[in-house]
């Protein structure tokens, strides 16, 4: 009654048969990937935070147009935030025409809140 050994599975480390380097390329894809689903996270995050703030100013009485203004203008600050630190993960300038996409929370709240 010999008994063979049993086969090596998959997920274990062979010794004898090392991984081999990975490609400086595929790295720098994954990384570029990496940093692009980041990014998309940043803005959602940051857009569903602003566009809060503005419908926080909605609920704000209407005799107290400073807290709607203050609070539009909180969105629009978190917004422009969120854009520079999007251009910064991307590896661009945070100096860029996109933040003044950041404006758009503030415009829509002060005209939807207080107009």
């Amino acid at each position: 009654m010999s008994q063979q050994p049993s086969p090596r599975r998959r997920h274990l480390m062979d010794p004898s048969a090392p991984r081999k380097a990975p490609d400086p390329q595929d790295i720098e894809r994954l990384q570029r990937t990496q940093r692009r689903v980041v990014a998309a996270l940043i803005v959602t995050t940051v857009l569903h935070l602003a566009v809060g703030f503005v419908i926080a100013a909605d609920h704000v009485d209407p005799d107290r147009t400073d807290a709607r203004v203050g609070l539009s203008l909180i969105a629009t600050a978190f917004m422009v935030g969120g854009i520079a630190a999007t251009l910064l993960v991307l590896r661009r300038s945070w100096r860029s025409p996109w933040l003044l996409l950041g404006l758009l929370p503030g415009i829509a709240g002060i005209w939807w809140t207080v107009l």
